[in-house]
């Protein structure tokens, strides 16, 4: 099967990945565009499981004020060489990362940065309401479960559904990063500022 430029170019312009490894997943995928990107997704999301061990010690810090100064956020995101945190990929992931913050307002990058007991509680809160529907013990706890994933993903960065393309999450968006970029890539920390909050 011969795969044009336009394939080509259209499943690098949805993923982010380079040309030759583009048409690769096509010839692979016989020219289906959706088969060529879960191949892609794969080998991304392998690219990044064996990269996550690795050091980050190099980065930035990106800082972004919201229209009109009134919310503010600086985020770290680090990668493994000072190369790398200087390309233009890098910083236009950090500036979205920032951006995110500032337009979600999560609590915390990932579910291990939130306070246990603050867990507890939301789940204690789910578990009442489902025993006021009257629900047996083990309903209960697979409601609340279920509800505190879905609490998961509003308040932690790395589950949240991505602004800039909600049908994604923010954490694969840094699994393609890496992928591009060939580094780890972790989000360390972040702040968030609010006029009057």
């Amino acid at each position: 099967m011969t795969i044009t430029a336009s394939q080509v170019q259209e499943l690098r312009q949805r993923t982010g990945v380079g040309m030759m490894e583009c048409k690769r997943a096509l010839e692979e995928a016989d020219g289906e565009l959706e088969k060529a990107i879960d191949l892609l997704r794969s080998r991304g999301q392998a690219k990044a499981a064996k990269a996550a061990g690795r050091a980050t010690r190099e980065g930035r810090v990106e800082a972004y004020i919201h229209l009109g100064g009134k919310i503010g956020v600086l985020i770290e995101v680090d990668c493994e060489t000072d190369f790398v945190a200087k390309t233009d990929d890098f910083r236009e992931l950090t500036r979205s990362l920032a951006m995110q913050v500032a337009a979600t307002n999560p609590v915390a990058v990932s579910r291990e940065g939130i306070d246990p007991t603050l867990v507890e509680r939301e789940k204690e809160i789910y578990r009442q309401q489902a025993r006021e529907t009257g629900k047996p013990d083990e309903i209960v706890e697979k409601i609340a479960a279920g509800k505190l994933e879905k609490w998961y993903q509003d308040v932690c960065l790395i589950d949240q559904a991505y602004i800039k393309d909600p049908d994604r999450k923010v954490s694969d968006v840094v699994t393609e990063a890496v992928q591009r970029l060939g580094e780890n890539i972790v989000v360390r920390r972040f702040t968030r500022y609010e006029v009057g909050a």
